[in-house]
């Protein structure tokens, strides 16, 4: 799922490729806010729409959007929704900064593994797979965990590279 506060979004991107190329007549969408989170963008979207002469009908808020009453409607209620969405996102960081100065887990929680053991059981040639069943973990843990060792290293000065490599005594 893309986030409605992207102006680039795949799906918005070929909808209005469809309608430079003239596929369709009318864009019909469940609520303004589902175009674009900003006036601005949401104007800039609709405004290519009347120039390519396609119709754009909201379902919820059923405004007839061809004449200066519907467009000055729509910039009300895009105002609106944008506001909405500043109030939601502030009220989010606020609450994570709470959490946080209560000393509360913000996020998932982190694994509760051996993490220098799943780097050494890698580090001695064990497969991904193995290292990952043997943990009950997933592959891509073990991944960000041998990435995480080695950039610990790096920064101890230690070349983690030829730590990586299996030693064979020929």
């Amino acid at each position: 799922m893309i986030s409605g506060t992207k102006a680039k979004r795949p799906g918005l991107d070929k909808l209005l490729s469809d309608a430079r190329r003239g596929r369709f007549d009318v864009v019909m969408v469940w609520a303004f806010d589902r175009m674009a989170r900003s006036v601005r963008h949401f104007l800039e979207v609709l405004d290519e729409l009347n120039r390519l002469n396609i119709a754009f009908v909201s379902f919820r808020e059923n405004i007839d959007t061809s004449g200066p009453l519907g467009r000055a409607m729509i910039v009300i209620l895009a105002a609106i929704n944008e506001l909405e969405r500043s109030i939601i996102v502030e009220r989010v960081k606020s609450g994570m900064r709470r959490a946080k100065l209560e000393g509360r887990q913000i996020g998932r929680a982190r694994l509760d593994i051996d993490r220098e053991q799943v780097v050494e059981d890698r580090r001695t040639g064990m497969s991904l797979t193995l290292v990952a069943r043997k943990h009950s973990i997933s592959r891509a843990s073990v991944c960000r965990l041998m990435k995480e060792s080695k950039e610990n290293s790096n920064l101890a000065g230690v070349n983690s590279d030829a730590a990586l490599v299996p030693q064979v005594q020929v």
